[in-house]
């Protein structure tokens, strides 16, 4: 006997069938008909910029983010490739005075800028204070997370001085203040996955309390 013998399909089943088999079999094509042509040269431009303190001009991709430039093209490895999607802050670095990700930001999109990394805030025989801050805070752990918190928290601390409000400011026409709150807001966007967060939050502290 027919093994499918027993199998019994209405009209409109068996159209159903059809139509999911077809779509499924051009799901490849339509993908391959809309990829670049293989073998295609990549687009470049020329852009330039000064990271910290230095002028640079390079001819990249266009789709070069500025932190796989600063880390592939400058060799300043201090930024650190995290998620790649903007959600640890590990690749936080400090642009035109304002902190940015520089996974989800264009190289090109950059021309003029001053672009300050963790190398350009201080080194080891000169320590910015929000890095002796930590160090004498223990504020880290495996260190990955690091130079992106660094670069936040100075941030944040200009952001304060400057009046900017945050999401837990409760008057907006008020300057806010560097309390545990207002830094626990303004740093949320920076992961540590050791769980420093409470001696992080002391050296930032630290350094607020001694420009105050």
């Amino acid at each position: 006997m027919d093994e499918f013998s027993d199998i019994k399909l209405s009209r409109r089943e068996l159209l159903i069938a059809g139509a999911i088999s077809v779509t499924a079999a051009s799901v490849p094509a339509a993908a391959d008909a809309a990829a670049s042509p293989a073998g295609a040269p990549p687009v470049t431009t020329k852009v330039a910029f000064q990271v910290n303190g230095k002028r640079h001009t390079l001819d990249i991709d266009t789709r070069t983010t500025l932190l796989d430039v600063l880390r592939e093209n400058l060799h300043l490895t201090g930024t650190k490739k995290g998620c790649d999607h903007g959600q640890c802050g590990a690749c936080t670095v400090i642009v035109d005075g304002r902190r940015i990700n520089s996974c989800l930001t264009l190289a090109v999109m950059h021309e003029g800028a001053k672009v300050t990394t963790i190398e350009g805030l201080g080194n080891k025989d000169k320590l910015h204070p929000m890095q002796a801050a930590f160090i004498r805070h223990d504020g880290y752990q495996c260190g990955y997370c690091t130079p992106g918190q660094i670069c936040s928290a100075v941030s944040v601390l200009d952001e304060i001085r400057q009046g900017i409000p945050s999401h837990v400011s409760t008057d907006l026409m008020a300057r806010p203040q560097a309390t545990p709150d207002e830094i626990r807001e303004r740093m949320s966007g920076n992961i540590c996955r050791c769980g420093a967060y409470s001696n992080i939050l002391d050296a930032i502290t630290d350094v607020a309390g001694s420009k105050a």
